[in-house]
């Protein structure tokens, strides 16, 4: 179970080290994508391959089906340590989300996802959880 949150600074080449909690649940092999924000989800290969596999049975001739697929795919990428534990993050992944320096890695169950500290501070101060849409999906 992947929850918390964690602050953490990119260094020049915009590398990042996995805290350790997390990388307890996910390992050390785990893929990176744009997220549906703009942020940036990491997935255990375990995890990610259940994902994959829902995304491959889809229709392949259904276009609309097709479009997220290809945008999702295409922006996934291993996840190589070097041998000081840092994860190189790539470029289009990093202008995706908007990073700088600081990025603040949250637990989101099955995932981690990874902020620009500057995004995800407005976006923790504006808004309010209403965890009673919890209880309408069923939780």
């Amino acid at each position: 179970m992947l929850i918390g949150t964690y602050r953490h600074s990119l260094d020049a080449k915009k590398r990042m080290r996995m805290p350790s909690k997390f990388k307890a649940a996910i390992g050390s092999d785990f893929i990176i994508t744009k997220g549906t924000a703009n942020n940036l989800f990491v997935f255990s290969r375990a995890e990610f391959d259940v994902l994959y596999n829902k995304l491959t049975n889809l229709p392949l001739f259904d276009e609309e089906a097709q479009k997220p697929i290809r945008k999702f795919l295409s922006s996934a990428f291993d996840a190589e340590e070097d041998p000081q534990g840092r994860v190189l993050l790539p470029k289009e992944l990093v202008l995706h989300a908007g990073i700088v320096k600081n990025i603040v890695l949250i637990g989101v169950g099955n995932r981690v996802e990874i902020w620009a500290e500057e995004v995800w501070d407005k976006l923790d101060s504006e808004s309010t959880a209403d965890f009673s849409v919890l209880g309408k999906l069923g939780v």
